[in-house]
């Protein structure tokens, strides 16, 4: 069995590099720079080893005539959300397509980007069809195996957390549960529409469990109570579950809801409670902007030109990714305001974020802010004082 895995992102490289222990793999993704880093062993997310990227089974290429050798065939692109919030299958349609011209009888195709339930066999099934000119469950097979990789966990890898499988058939479950089977632990889900269910509510329910806890923050600040204290005190009993507050971003809990919620209004349901925790987390850059200007104007310091230093940017502790990260809607409201704001970003080797200055660590001293905000707790940013905490 020859293995291709298309796209080399988070999700893509760990997925290739752990299947390449025990198979022949291409990592196949169609930007050449990153082909070209991947190929001397360089992982720009600084998440897999050099070792494990130079192996001779893992084969990296930009061209998609690589995918025609191969016969097991995963699909491990982003699924992102478009600017009215509702899902953008373009990266999945496109690899689909691309795969479809590529595609041998005898194959399976293998999706492992979060989408919501029917994705797999009702939009990427005939455009495999259409694109190859092969007959579905005839000529070629299809399983998801949903994506379970948490950026900058060194605990939680590929290889020690369980791999949910499904197949269109029996056979096709055998095989998919065989090949997963040879990196961890798998679980047999019932059906495809059952593994993309289930994806899609894990990240669900994160969201909502951290919307309560932001609309309890929110609570407990009008009492000038310290949430950290009342869950500190709650967390003693058996069943409370220890979620916290904070910002919500990044690829996955901030933008999988509304593909469950896309769903359910195709179905002609109203996702309320789903829409709603999402509405919480979104407003709550705009939410700590407002508290950070009060505090500002408590010190008796002019907001306007006000100097403001914002510690960390990325969507969570301890990782480079800065995609859909709140920490740049929290700055670009204080600019509203007429703050002046700078970030030490210690993940990130840039001199500008998103339009702002991002400073050394041996600079912070040498300058004056009139207020320093702990945005993202990276073991990096260390003992430097702060402020206010988001």
């Amino acid at each position: 069995m020859k293995i291709c895995v298309v796209g080399l992102g988070y999700v893509g490289l760990p997925l290739a590099t752990a299947l390449a222990k025990n198979y022949s793999v291409v990592g196949f993704d169609i930007n050449w720079s990153k082909i070209k880093e991947l190929k001397t062993g360089y992982d720009r997310n600084n998440e897999i080893k050099k070792s494990l990227i130079l192996n001779k089974n893992l084969n990296f290429s930009a061209d998609s005539k690589k995918i025609k050798g191969c016969n097991f065939i995963v699909i491990a692109v982003p699924t992102p959300v478009d600017q009215a919030k509702r899902p953008d299958l373009t990266p999945v349609i496109e690899a689909a397509k691309t795969i479809g011209k590529n595609l041998s009888s005898g194959s399976i195709v293998v999706l492992e980007s979060t989408v919501y339930p029917g994705v797999t066999e009702e939009v990427c099934v005939p455009i495999l069809e259409k694109t190859s000119g092969l007959k579905y469950k005839k000529d070629f097979n299809v399983g998801y195996s949903p994506e379970r990789i948490n950026p900058g966990d060194k605990i939680h890898t590929i290889d020690k957390v369980v791999k949910v499988v499904s197949g269109d058939t029996s056979k096709t479950l055998v095989v998919i549960a065989q090949v997963y089977g040879s990196i961890t632990k798998i679980f047999k889900a019932k059906s495809i529409k059952a593994a993309e269910a289930a994806k899609v509510i894990e990240n669900t329910q994160r969201d909502l469990n951290i919307a309560l806890m932001n609309e309890l923050k929110i609570i407990f600040d009008k009492m000038n109570l310290d949430i950290a204290d009342v869950l500190e005190a709650a967390k003693t009993k058996w069943n409370f579950l220890p979620f916290y507050p904070g910002l919500v971003g990044g690829h996955c809990i901030g933008v999988d809801p509304y593909y469950l919620a896309e769903k359910a209004k195709i179905l002609g349901v109203h996702p309320e409670i789903i829409l709603a925790g999402r509405r919480v987390n979104d407003g709550m850059a705009s939410y700590h902007a407002n508290k950070i200007i009060k505090a500002i104007i408590g010190k008796g310091i002019v907001v306007k030109s006000s100097r403001i230093l914002i510690l960390g940017a990325t969507f969570k502790p301890d990782v480079k990714d800065m995609r859909n990260s709140k920490v740049r809607d929290l700055a670009d409201e204080l600019r509203k305001y007429g703050c002046d704001v700078e970030f030490f970003e210690p993940m990130v080797d840039k001199k500008e974020i998103w339009g702002y200055e991002n400073i050394k660590k041996n600079k912070i001293k040498s300058k004056t802010y009139d207020l320093v905000i702990k945005a993202v707790n990276h073991k990096k940013i260390g003992k430097i004082q702060f402020d206010y905490e988001i």
